[in-house]
């Protein structure tokens, strides 16, 4: 998991990111959910080691892997998440599971445990988790050597990949968001970051948008950008690309926020935008080709 610092270094990065774009597609080609499409392509990151989400998470202050995802429908403003939980390979099904069969709309911890035996989930030992170069990154921030941060967590040059989120619209014209991570590196134990949280690190809204969230999550609560982007849309009547922009502007003002976040906004016109050294991303707009960059 080589640090990326230029097109090459990001090339497996952006041929993972087509490959899924493409899963999401079928889904969607066949009349598939918004709701399935972010759910499978967020289920596809979370299964490849590059990124910092399922398999791939950078290791906490004991050196245990600790995981937050959500999921959202635009349709109602339903919402399922988790939070602080170790041992589920894929956070964003366990996510989904607790807006479908429960009444709640966020879990944590061994309470989110229990739910995921309940719901016929199997538990996965630590090493599942464990990559050589998260591991080399644990013990750095150990010596005092990182910023203890991860992915678009990071400062500025560090360059990483993080935090993962999918955003869709079906053909039926409902939006759909999930956003995944395993937070930051030597994070304390129990730590929350803005992924699991609607409003922060994700949100989808038929009347606006779709958002997901990547970065500083202390930033993404403090400014609870996804909602503001959302509102940007909804009730100022900018476009996808216009709130980005606004809403870049308003996450450095508010609170010099570090991240980055992706929307697709109800007319199906995709956006994303930056404060952090690096963007690795890729949308499919209108059924066109897909368009991965690294930025």
């Amino acid at each position: 998991m080589d640090r990326v610092h230029d097109e090459d270094s990001a090339r497996p990065y952006l041929e993972s990111i087509e490959f899924i774009l493409e899963r999401g597609r079928e889904i969607l080609g066949k009349n598939g959910s918004a709701m399935d499409a972010v759910e499978t392509c967020a289920t596809l990151l979370e299964d490849n080691p590059l990124f910092n989400a399922g398999r791939g998470s950078v290791f906490n202050e004991r050196g245990l892997v600790e995981n937050d995802a959500a999921i959202m429908n635009g349709v109602d403003l339903e919402a399922g998440a988790v939070a602080a939980i170790s041992g589920i390979a894929n956070p964003v099904q366990l996510a989904r599971h607790v807006l479908d069969n429960s009444r709640h709309v966020l879990l944590v911890g061994q309470g989110a445990l229990e739910f995921a035996r309940q719901e016929g989930f199997s538990l996965v030992d630590q090493s599942y988790f464990h990559t050589d170069s998260r591991w080399q990154d644990y013990q750095r921030s150990l010596q005092g050597k990182t910023s203890g941060l991860s992915g678009s967590d990071q400062q500025p040059g560090a360059g990483t990949p993080g935090t993962i989120g999918a955003v869709a619209r079906d053909n039926a014209g409902n939006l759909a968001a999930a956003t995944s991570t395993g937070g930051m590196t030597g994070k304390l134990a129990g730590r929350v970051g803005d992924s699991s949280l609607p409003g922060a690190g994700v949100y989808a809204d038929n009347a606006s948008c779709a958002v997901s969230c990547t970065g500083h999550g202390e930033h993404f609560m403090r400014s609870v950008l996804a909602k503001y982007i959302a509102d940007l849309i909804e009730i100022k009547k900018l476009d996808a690309r216009s709130s980005v922009i606004e809403a870049m502007d308003y996450l450095m003002q508010k609170v010099s926020g570090h991240g980055g976040v992706i929307v697709i906004d109800k007319q199906g016109y995709c956006a994303s935008g930056w404060t952090s050294h690096t963007l690795i991303h890729g949308w499919i707009e209108h059924a066109g080709n897909s368009n991965c960059r690294y930025v």
